[in-house]
């Protein structure tokens, strides 16, 4: 029989969560089935993911039902239902969390995302979120942007885990890492134990195929070198970057600085790989699952990447294969007028708009669903 691909990914140093979170996926055994069975090690979540579960589900309706009726608003029926979510999920892993001593077994809640460019109002929700659900093994997401790197390094000083999100370009990814590490020095400096304290930096891959293959195809058009580039570079700038993220990652996790932070049980940042699902379909379903795989990362993938995984997968160890050609790659982008820096910072800017509008829209649902007369529908219905 084969060998589950999933589990075979453990054996080559990466943990592969679940970038996924409803209620009925916990209740109906289906979670601990992933743990136990493909070696499920973690879960991501985000407003678009809570948006798609409680609105295209009635698993809610009761919990709606009773906090509305408690005069809650929407947004602390939505911090609620999330909480418990996360709760209950973060409560399945705990085994698995305890028995690797913190490594993984994580389960991420992300701070409202319209306060990415808030750097007090960011650090305040956190701080709320990381009390409200007093569970050891949870992220807060904070975005990685300008106004976000203050506050992740605050909330690591404090000794809150921080799943650092809406992770693009290189130059943003170093700033990450330094923003973890003086954390860390100030949590230390407290004299408070720096063990537990952990966070991985979720770099958003295909999304920038996404935004760059178009740009390709353009110069394509005209033949010559642009046509030859074309067809060494498409589809792989993603791949690259993420290649090249993974070296500064050793760099700074190597040097001196971090070794003082070891030796008093610090634990590395982890590279998280998000947005690993294909969006082109002339892709294979696993593509950026199968570049990706190296010691001491992570991949949250959806159910149906990971089922695709499952399915047909071929792990092996690529992260460091052919790291020079990644850097040409991404050197020859200026030669056909793209500029991977403004590329990525647009990235960022759609991605916060990205998380807006879900949240937005679940809003509107709660409010909908939490009106006077849905609730004395939804009563007389049950």
């Amino acid at each position: 029989m084969k060998e589950n691909p999933l589990k075979q990914l453990g054996a080559l140093g990466q943990s592969i969560w679940l970038d996924y979170i409803r209620r009925d996926l916990i209740s109906s055994g289906q979670l601990r089935r992933l743990i136990e069975d493909d070696g499920l090690r973690g879960m991501t979540s985000n407003p678009a993911i809570f948006e798609k579960a409680i609105s295209e589900s009635h698993d809610y309706d009761d919990d709606i039902r009773a906090l509305s009726q408690k005069g809650k608003s929407v947004v602390e029926i939505y911090e609620a239902l999330s909480q418990r979510d996360v709760q209950s999920a973060a409560d399945e892993f705990r085994p698995l969390y305890d028995s690797m001593d913190g490594k993984d077994g994580y389960v991420s809640l992300e701070v409202n995302p319209h306060l990415a460019h808030d750097t007090n109002g960011t650090i305040a929700e956190a701080r709320r979120l990381w009390a409200a659900l007093n569970r050891p093994n949870v992220f807060i997401k904070v975005p990685a942007t300008a106004e976000g790197l203050p506050a992740i390094q605050q909330l690591i000083g404090e000794g809150i885990s921080v799943n650092v999100t809406l992770l693009f370009g290189l130059p943003r990814y170093r700033q990450v890492a330094e923003a973890y590490i003086a954390g860390l020095e100030a949590c230390a400096a407290k004299g408070k134990p720096v063990k537990y304290v952990a966070s991985v930096a979720s770099f958003f891959v295909s999304r920038i195929d996404a935004m760059v293959d178009p740009l390709l195809e353009k110069p394509a058009a005209q033949g010559g070198q642009e046509s030859y580039l074309d067809k060494r570079v498409h589809g792989q700038v993603a791949i690259a970057s993420a290649k090249l993220a993974y070296q500064i990652f050793k760099e700074i996790f190597g040097s001196d600085r971090f070794k003082k932070l070891a030796a008093k049980g610090a634990r590395t940042q982890r590279l998280l790989w998000a947005s690993t699902s294909t969006k082109n379909p002339a892709y294979s379903d696993v593509k950026y699952v199968e570049a990706l795989i190296g010691p001491d990362t992570v991949d949250t993938a959806p159910l149906e990447t990971i089922d695709a995984y499952r399915d047909h997968g071929d792990p092996k160890a690529r992260l460091e294969e052919d790291v020079e050609g990644a850097r040409w790659a991404l050197a020859q982008l200026p030669e056909v007028g793209i500029k991977i820096d403004d590329i990525t910072q647009k990235l960022e800017d759609e991605g916060v708009a990205k998380f807006n509008q879900p949240f937005d829209k679940l809003m509107e649902t709660l409010k909908q669903r939490s009106s006077p007369h849905a609730v004395q529908a939804s009563s007389t219905a049950s």
